[in-house]
């Protein structure tokens, strides 16, 4: 049936009234919401607290949207994890496990490539495919806690693509993942990362969900940003950090500032005068992250002694700093790079004859 619905995207409201329309009890769709998200199932006849002809039924009518591990790559030195999920539809996307103190964190992408254009980033080099379903977002973390046999306690939604440019996906995907009846995720555990949409920030701050917004600020001002980013192009930095200061102001939660360390592009004393002087007063942390390098383009990571330096100024003028730790580096964890690589390669095997 080509119509088929994705039942693992739909909420327990929507459930219910579908549920009900094909003849069943309202019970019913709580019994199969949790089976979907609390369970895990990626098929109907795992539904055994239904009967098998409603399974049928269901089968008629609706997708499981799964992700299947196309290829798995664990990091020697510090246990990370990098996917390459393959889709329903033969798209490709990555997430990445990290296991900190506290438990494991997924980076789950949003999108199929994406359209931002970020120099630093291998996510956007072909551009944006389409964008993710909630349950598609959902896939990878059930996936990997599958795989993994464990429980991912904290989600950053920082993998391929720019989530606000996804908002509707992306707010439903939040609202089911911290469902009570589901995984029960808490939102305080969740990070949403943008390369700074202005309206999409005012109205997740209207939502008030109490997750962590972070900022992909890579840049003290407009000249040096708009290098970079093409985003900042569209809005300024100005325009940008009241943005953030309306966040902080509406949620009272703290905006977190990613910063990619690029060597002599943005990593001078000037840049970090310039940066604390943006910030002050302002409740937010910022993240200097030595930027990931790509082979398609000419940037390098600042070397360490910049970076410290940066972060000793950064302190000096009373901006809460610290320095990402490089998880990964020898699976290549920053996203986009697996998916490109494996298109690549199923290309040149489609072009053999």
């Amino acid at each position: 049936m080509a119509d088929k619905r994705d039942i693992r995207s739909m909420t327990p409201e929507e459930l219910t009234e579908a549920v009900t329309a094909l003849g069943e009890k309202a019970y019913r769709a709580g019994q199969i919401f949790q089976r979907l998200h609390r369970d895990c199932v990626t098929s109907f006849d795992d539904i055994t607290t239904i009967s098998k002809a409603f399974r049928g039924i269901l089968s008629n009518n609706f997708e499981i949207f799964a992700a299947s591990i196309a290829k798995k790559l664990v990091s020697e030195y510090d246990s990370t994890v990098k996917y390459l999920f393959r889709l329903h539809d033969g798209a490709y996307v990555e997430s990445v496990v990290m296991r900190y103190k506290y438990g494991l964190t997924v980076c789950v992408s949003t999108q199929v490539g994406c359209n931002m254009g970020c120099r630093f980033c291998a996510s956007t080099l072909d551009g944006k495919q389409r964008d993710l379903t909630a349950s598609e977002i959902l896939a990878q973390l059930y996936a990997a806690q599958r795989d993994l046999g464990e429980s991912i306690s904290h989600i950053v939604l920082m993998g391929m693509g720019e989530p606000l440019d996804n908002y509707d996906n992306v707010l439903r995907f939040l609202r089911l993942v911290t469902d009570e009846r589901g995984q029960n995720k808490s939102m305080r555990n969740i990070s949403l990362s943008t390369c700074g949409i202005v309206p999409k920030m005012y109205a997740l701050a209207d939502e008030n969900l109490g997750l962590t917004l972070s900022v992909s600020l890579h840049a003290p001002n407009d000249e040096i940003r708009q290098r970079t980013m093409p985003v900042a192009k569209r809005w300024s930095i100005e325009a940008l950090l009241k943005a953030c200061r309306d966040y902080t102001q509406k949620t009272g939660r703290r905006i977190s500032f990613e910063y990619a360390m690029v060597d002599g592009v943005n990593d001078s004393d000037a840049c970090a005068y310039e940066l604390a002087d943006r910030l002050a007063g302002m409740l937010c942390h910022v993240n200097l992250i030595p930027v990931n390098e790509v082979a398609e383009t000419r940037l390098r990571r600042s070397k360490r002694e910049r970076i410290d330096r940066f972060r000793r100024i950064l302190e000096q003028k009373h901006i809460n700093v610290t320095v990402r730790r490089h998880l990964g580096a020898d699976i290549n964890a920053s996203c986009g790079q697996l998916r490109r690589q494996t298109q690549k390669q199923d290309q040149e095997t489609a072009a053999t004859p």
